[in-house]
């Protein structure tokens, strides 16, 4: 519980900006506020839905398949994921500078648990989907942020188009 207090506090700090702009969803309260990337969209808005699959190779090689998403800004896209590996993997999807700083926190706080709408963590063989609502163009990314997994090729780009 102590490690918790304290993940929760130095992420609070270190991302102070993001959250005064209004940027972490984190699932505190009733509303979720819309992150760089978007937020998260209701099903029956849903046009299009992209398989995504994790998982790891006997060289040490972590991925996820495809590595590259491209959507257009204001789509709607149900993100539907299986863990194919024998490790849980986790998939999150935020401005590259977001994916550097969480990285960084998960590294210090491996077994802190979040429960952003913009992430979905899964055991072996476990399913799962997000569907998100992509607000902004621009480049963003995705990635695990269990440590060593991204560090092991577990990353991919984002691309929102006008």
């Amino acid at each position: 519980m102590k490690h918790i207090i304290v993940a929760v506090v130095l992420m609070a700090v270190s991302s102070g900006a993001a959250l005064a702009g209004g940027t972490h969803a984190g699932g505190h309260g009733d509303k979720v506020a819309t992150m760089p990337i978007g937020s998260p969209g209701e099903a029956k808005q849903a046009k299009r839905t992209v398989n995504i699959s994790m998982s790891e190779k006997d060289d040490g090689k972590m991925l996820f398949q495809p590595a590259v998403l491209k959507v257009k800004k204001g789509e709607t896209v149900r993100l539907e994921f299986v863990n194919k590996g024998q490790v849980d993997h986790e998939f999150v999807m935020d401005v590259h500078d977001g994916i550097m700083e969480h990285k960084a926190l998960m590294e210090k706080f491996p077994e802190m648990e979040h429960a952003d709408p913009n992430s979905i963590r899964l055991a072996p063989g476990a399913r799962g989907e997000i569907i998100w609502t992509f607000a902004n163009a621009g480049e963003f990314g995705f990635a695990c942020l269990i440590p060593g997994h991204y560090d092991s090729g577990m990353k991919g780009d984002i691309t929102v188009a006008h």
